[in-house]
């Protein structure tokens, strides 16, 4: 199966975009994104100097122009992707860029959503001086309770042997003076404490502005920062961006859902290297890929099409005529009683339970529909996105947009 990544602030390097410039498509579409974005991107992306394109007003926008413009370089006719994408994830601000790859957003909506998460983050950064620093090493439980002591968020949990601290500049100049043990530190090249209530005020004004945006289900399973589960709801995918802000990055969820779901290759859309580096820790096994330049464009179709096959590697990937509910994660799934065929359910019926080692997760029909028919019993074992029940919308909850695919 094949995992599509884009990565989040601080993959960004001076000049990344200038080999992509010599592709004409990609050239022309950066200039159409730069004006919906109303910033040079070209500009930024080609020579802007580091500590120019460190500004989250600026680095946001261009990390997600980046990563569509090289996905429409990669997939021509972006339809031709849900073939071969078994499951899309971004980590950070690289989750919009994964929203708008799988249909939720267009690139349009995407611009604009993130050019306002920039500009409102960096206002929130500028309040109080903050930054982050990823503390490498060291016992999980004894980073977690050094950063507790120094008042710090955990505001990236990147896997095996990497923890991000986030808070004031103060905080974290204490941490460094008394680290856990057996760490070491690394400044991020960012310029706030994203993913902490420091991004309060941004969360604010984006959910204002989300109220306005109307959204797709995504055409393949698409995994949450939140908590690594597979969304299938356009409008919830939003509500989870809105909240991203001020929520640690689970990207080790993230990690642990493409393992669980079995995933055999995974590639990273440009700036790339980030996430590719973080699952040779904790994806063992899994083939990676890195790309970064047009150049690379043949050999990634080739491992495009090792990985994802000829045929859909998502059974959501569109329906015509009716709605899915899919598992969030993976687990046993367990039936609410009376929700039989032909049943009519109200929105945000509860329709059964995720249940694992970990935890229990009620899953919900949110536009609600009529029950056509289910697809598994109670006590099955369900992987992520895996189809639970099928559902015809009804005339009252259906919305043209959302439900033909």
């Amino acid at each position: 199966m094949l995992a599509i990544a884009a990565p989040g602030q601080g993959a960004q390097t001076p000049g990344f975009l200038t080999p992509w410039l010599t592709e004409q498509s990609f050239s022309d579409r950066l200039d159409w994104l730069s004006a919906v974005a109303g910033m040079d991107l070209r500009h930024y992306g080609t020579r802007a100097d580091a500590e120019t394109i460190r500004d989250t007003a600026v680095a946001q926008p261009l990390l997600v122009a980046s990563g569509l413009l090289a996905a429409l370089q990669l997939f021509p006719r972006p339809a031709d992707a849900f073939g071969f994408v078994g499951v899309a994830a971004g980590h950070s601000v690289g989750e919009i860029t994964a929203a708008a790859g799988v249909g939720v957003l267009s690139a349009e909506q995407a611009m604009v959503f993130v050019r306002e998460r920039g500009r409102t983050m960096a206002e929130a950064s500028a309040v109080t001086p903050t930054s982050m620093t990823a503390v490498v090493g060291g016992k999980p439980e004894e980073v977690l309770a050094a950063l507790a002591a120094h008042g710090l968020t955990p505001a990236n949990h990147n896997g095996v042997g990497q923890i991000v601290a986030a808070g004031t500049c103060e905080q974290l100049a204490a941490l460094a003076a008394n680290p856990p043990a057996r760490t070491g530190l690394i400044d991020l090249s960012v310029a706030g404490a994203f993913h902490t209530v420091h991004m309060a005020s941004a969360v604010t004004h984006l959910a204002k502005l989300a109220r306005s945006i109307s959204t797709h289900d995504p055409r393949t399973r698409l995994l949450s920062n939140a908590d690594g589960q597979v969304v299938h709801d356009g409008s919830d995918v939003l509500r989870r961006l809105v909240g991203q802000l001020a929520a640690p990055v689970r990207w080790d969820l993230c990690m642990q859902t493409m393992a669980d779901l079995g995933v055999t290759g995974l590639l990273e859309m440009p700036p790339a290297g980030t996430l590719t580096g973080i699952a040779k820790r904790n994806l063992k096994g899994v083939e990676l890929f890195a790309l970064n330049s047009p150049d690379q464009l043949p050999e990634a179709m080739d491992f495009v099409q090792r990985h994802g096959g000829e045929m859909p590697s998502s059974p959501i990937s569109g329906n015509p005529t009716w709605r899915l509910v899919v598992a969030p994660g993976k687990g046993r799934f367990w039936r609410t009683e009376d929700v039989e065929p032909d049943a009519v359910l109200p929105a945000n019926s509860t329709v059964g339970l995720v249940k694992n080692l970990r935890d229990e997760t009620p899953v919900a029909a949110r536009h609600g529909g009529i029950v056509v028919e289910w697809l598994v019993e109670s006590g099955d074992p369900v992987a992520p996105g895996q189809p639970l029940l099928r559902l015809h919308p009804t005339v009252e909850n259906s919305d043209a947009t959302e439900v033909t695919r």
